[in-house]
């Protein structure tokens, strides 16, 4: 058997997330089915995140387990040419059976981009457009509230994991002028489900409403309610930038 470490980058419009389904298009069936195309044979796939329905990646880190050998180079190049445009395959080598994505993970970084100006058409789709007007200072006394340890319960969704308490080593913000964005980038080991989006979106809400103070949000943060009803920010601005592991 042989194992191959890939790096992939996609574009998630058009995609029910990494995982894969039975019937909806998700980016692991569609490379599983590009890969027996290409080469009859079969092959398990395993991401390290599982990027949410319309969420994009520049760096998800994945493992594939298959009987076929080819060098890697060789490998990529093939499967890339039958892998739709949306999706390419950045990095790949070879491991040993030790390796696992989701194991020795160090950081994730992912990046929230928003407009603040109508975007151009082939922009729109990585980004959101927040229209309401913003207090920049404000929203950045807001993400500075979540660095640190905290139970996350209030800003995120499901019941399937063990706690819910995580850690954000870092969020910062940027005005990226060529691009007409806001960045915002957050770090951490783990994430919870809409974890990231939840924040960003009440953050963003709190940041644009002027008789709605930080320490409301605070108190949201405290109760560990997750029907709290601030702003969820949709998937299109979200982006898997790196995943970086333990030596």
């Amino acid at each position: 058997m042989n194992y191959y470490k890939l790096i992939i980058s996609y574009d998630g419009t058009n995609y029910q997330g990494w995982q894969q389904q039975p019937i909806v298009p998700t980016v692991s069936n569609t490379m599983i089915k590009a890969f027996k195309d290409a080469f009859h044979c079969d092959l398990t796939i395993l991401g390290a995140s599982r990027t949410d329905a319309g969420v994009h990646s520049l760096g998800q880190t994945a493992l594939v387990k298959t009987e076929l050998y080819l060098e890697p180079n060789i490998l990529k190049n093939s499967w890339n040419k039958i892998l739709p445009s949306d999706i390419v395959i950045i990095h790949l080598q070879k491991v040993d059976e030790t390796f696992h994505p989701m194991v020795k993970v160090k950081e994730k970084t992912y990046y929230y981009d928003f407009f603040v100006e109508r975007p151009l058409p082939f922009n729109q789709r990585f980004g959101l457009f927040f229209y309401w007007k913003l207090d920049i200072e404000k929203l950045k006394n807001c993400l500075n509230l979540f660095v640190g340890t905290h139970d996350f319960r209030s800003f995120c969704s499901g019941d399937e994991m063990k706690t819910t308490v995580r850690t954000i080593n870092e969020i910062s913000l940027q005005y990226i002028e060529n691009l007409n964005i806001y960045r915002i980038t957050i770090k951490g080991k783990s994430f919870l489900k809409y974890m990231i989006r939840r924040i960003v979106g009440a953050c963003l809400e709190v940041s644009s409403r002027k008789n709605v103070s930080t320490d409301y949000l605070s108190q949201v943060l405290k109760e560990k309610d997750p029907n709290q009803t601030l702003l969820n920010a949709p998937p299109k601005g979200l982006t898997l930038y790196k995943i970086e592991y333990e030596e």
